[in-house]
């Protein structure tokens, strides 16, 4: 850990003080991210399926979807304006 830091420019802080931590950014959140594909499978896939896209693009206006019927079900396709968008939406889903 200390040749990384050494090898940083000055004015980066990647060094969480308060619980010792090192984290690369990069590493948690990539900007190129925000595709999130679901299955659902049953009855009333394609139903459940259209509730989290509503849900999806309620939340988030830009967000497209994409359902499409399969022989094992149903998968629903969301493409988010920003990465961030797919974390918080699969937070505060559950997913």
């Amino acid at each position: 850990m200390k040749g990384i830091i050494a090898g940083q420019a000055a004015t980066v802080n990647d060094t969480c003080t308060d619980c010792g931590s090192f984290v690369d950014i990069g590493a948690v959140i990539d900007e190129q991210d925000t595709v999130l594909e679901l299955s659902f499978a049953g009855a009333e896939a394609e139903v459940e399926a259209t509730k989290m896209l509503e849900r999806a693009q309620a939340r988030f206006s830009q967000t497209q979807g994409n359902i499409v019927q399969g022989e094992a079900g149903v998968t629903l396709k969301l493409v988010f304006d920003v990465s961030v968008e797919k974390m918080i939406f699969q937070l505060e889903n559950g997913l």
